[in-house]
């Protein structure tokens, strides 16, 4: 029997802070450690602050295409069969991890006949559920030339097969380096831990998917109440100036905290009393597996699997609405954590990495 690594291959769009790239990140350093596979990453830009995250042993390559108007096309032609000389089936498996970068998914279907997409995000709420352009987006990614497709949940996934009819579906989530995880929460912060309950959100600063708006809205209100709270938020976007004029609009400085992006946002989580997400849609948030790794409760709209795996197991879900989202807040800040949410589950991440590592390994051993 050979000893010799397997080859795989993964592309994405870069590793700027945020949830699909941290997931990246840990599964392919977690790979790494198990020694037995060779591993390269293509990025459309080789950029962001989590690519010192990466094990230095992870050959990286830059694909950038072209966008010129004019002479786009022949560049492109010329990166195409330049990959494609160099790369073509030389990989036992791969992976275009980033559904929404073409790039992504050209050079996994070159890399490997063991090619495969990882879908992220419910693109059928990204698409305010037409299912027409549902299907252009995945048909214009050459579905078939793909062996499998991998969801991070159930919803997804049966909205894929249901829509595509295609049935080469696969279940599975991102690893979790939880004991780095517990490890970086133990970092000093600034912020301490205060008499004041206090509601943590992590994630990008947009309108349009986190719905960012609704967390203020809210807030307004439990301030019009006069209760005492504070909402931690950690992270940026294209809506962050606009959240922050609101929050000064209606004096709510002193009960919304603006941290921007943290590299390591984990000892937040132990100051915190609740996660929050407001989403109008997500894939699978990353941040509830952190959030159960540190034993925070979690509060959060109906979207992904979160009926199926947060709801009276690790947190509260509630509707999409402003006023679902300030009941259950006011509920948290009159009553605390064990009143509000009872006594939540253990959260097994051994069990719950090992059930993904054979799966992943399943796939890769899958060439033809």
């Amino acid at each position: 029997m050979s000893n010799q690594k397997k080859k795989i291959l993964f592309s994405a769009y870069s590793l700027e802070v945020g949830g699909i790239e941290t997931a990246l990140v840990n599964l392919l350093n977690y790979l790494y450690k198990t020694n037995k596979y060779e591993i390269t990453l293509v990025l459309e830009k080789k950029a962001g602050v989590l690519l010192n995250k990466l094990n230095e042993d992870i050959k990286i390559i830059e694909y950038a295409p072209s966008y010129n108007k004019l002479f786009g096309k022949f560049i492109n032609a010329i990166k195409r069969v330049t990959f494609s000389l160099k790369y073509k089936n030389k990989y036992d498996a791969s992976f275009a991890y980033a559904t929404y970068c073409k790039m992504a998914s050209a050079t996994a279907q070159m890399a490997s006949n063991n090619c495969n997409l990882w879908v992220h995000s419910s693109y059928l709420d990204i698409f305010n559920n037409d299912k027409k352009e549902y299907a252009k987006f995945f048909n214009e990614l050459n579905l078939n030339r793909f062996k499998n497709i991998l969801f991070v949940s159930n919803r997804s996934k049966e909205e894929f097969e249901e829509i595509m009819n295609k049935h080469n579906t696969i279940l599975c989530n991102n690893v979790i380096d939880y004991k780095n995880i517990k490890d970086l929460s133990q970092e000093k912060i600034l912020e301490e831990k205060i008499d004041k309950c206090t509601f943590l959100y992590v994630g990008r600063i947009v309108e349009d998917s986190k719905k960012i708006s609704r967390l203020l809205e809210a807030a307004n209100i439990l301030k019009e109440k006069n209760l005492n709270y504070r909402i931690l938020v950690i992270g940026n976007g294209r809506d962050y100036k606009k959240a922050i004029q609101y929050v000064h609009e209606n004096s709510l400085e002193e009960r919304v905290v603006f941290l921007g992006e943290k590299v390591n946002p984990y000892p937040y989580f132990k100051i915190a009393d609740a996660l929050i997400l407001v989403s109008e849609n997500e894939g699978y948030p990353v941040v509830y597996n952190e959030a159960k790794i540190l034993n925070l409760p979690i509060i959060t709209t109906d979207v992904s699997d979160s009926k199926l795996d947060i709801d009276k197991r690790f947190g509260i879900v509630c509707n999409q609405d402003v006023e679902s989202i300030v009941d259950v807040m006011e509920r948290l800040i009159k009553n605390g954590q064990l009143e509000t949410f009872g006594s939540l589950e253990i959260f097994d991440a051994e069990k719950y990495n090992n059930e993904i590592k054979n799966k992943l390994e399943k796939i890769i051993e899958e060439r033809t």
